[in-house]
């Protein structure tokens, strides 16, 4: 019997890579995405697609239900990956605006997350990966809204690794640092619909960082491939004794020593320089 795995956000980059090489090697993939294109392009490429919108709560638990009902309860793994990136200085980050990055990126985690759980206690073991950030650990300025909810995940699943330690039940993080997708596309889209850019004391700020992106489309020297994430998510679901975190990227290693060794005031000019 195939091994059955939930993967979420798999429109585009992660999630669609790791669906579709999860696939390719035998697993029994379903995969969620929003837009009915986009879940008819994984369809045409054998994998179950399924509708899921984070910020819907019915839906998650209506794909839940179809998956549960096509396995006869079973669930090997639940990859948790789809969210998007606010950008935008705190202060300009309007309330409801925050708390629909946390329903996307946190909450609606949270609620996938606990039906599955149920079902792994039931048939005695599971997998739970959350694709996380290097902003999981790190600060950065203009993503007060990403860190936070990124911030809330890691501490949320480190929490319940501890409560599911007496079972064999694993919560495992994967740490991206930057990895070539449509996040800082939609996430422009966001920042542009969203923020007050000329109402703004960073305008100026804004404008530079704008031209900056449109002119780098997506390149930079450390950015890898999807493939990156998606070896360390088959490590996570398939080796004996899985690591708690994996970190992928130069940067996500090069910060995650720094945090470490550096205080504070050393660390926040290194960050500064880095956005």
């Amino acid at each position: 019997m195939s091994r059955t795995i939930l993967i979420t956000g798999c429109s585009s980059g992660i999630g669609r890579h790791c669906a579709l090489q999860l696939h390719g090697k035998g697993w029994r993939v379903f995969a969620t995405a929003r837009k009915p294109e986009d879940i008819a392009a994984l369809t045409d490429k054998g994998v179950e697609a399924l509708y899921l919108d984070y910020r819907e709560p019915g839906s998650i638990h209506a794909a839940f239900d179809s998956v549960m009902s096509a396995t006869g309860g079973r669930l090997h793994a639940l990859f948790n990956n789809g969210a998007f990136a606010q950008a935008g200085a705190v202060e300009d980050l309007p309330t409801d605006v925050l708390r629909e990055q946390f329903e996307a990126n946190f909450f609606g985690w949270h609620t996938l997350s606990r039906l599955a759980v149920k079902a792994m206690r039931e048939q005695g073991h599971g997998r739970i990966v959350h694709c996380s950030s290097i902003l999981g650990f790190v600060p950065a300025r203009w993503r007060g809204a990403y860190i936070a909810s990124k911030y809330a995940l890691e501490g949320l699943a480190a929490a319940q690794r501890l409560e599911l330690s007496d079972t064999d039940i694993r919560v495992i993080l994967i740490q991206p640092g930057p990895i070539r997708s449509k996040l800082g596309d939609n996430g422009l889209k966001h920042f542009l619909e969203k923020i007050d850019i000329e109402g703004s004391v960073h305008a100026a700020t804004y404008r530079h960082h704008l031209e900056n992106m449109r002119a780098s489309s997506g390149t930079g020297r450390f950015r890898l491939e999807p493939e990156a994430v998606f070896k360390k998510l088959e490590r996570a679901l398939n080796a004996p004794k899985p690591r708690n975190y994996y970190r992928v990227t130069v940067p996500t290693h090069f910060m995650e020593i720094a945090r470490r060794l550096l205080p504070s005031t050393l660390l926040d000019p290194i960050i500064k320089r880095s956005d």
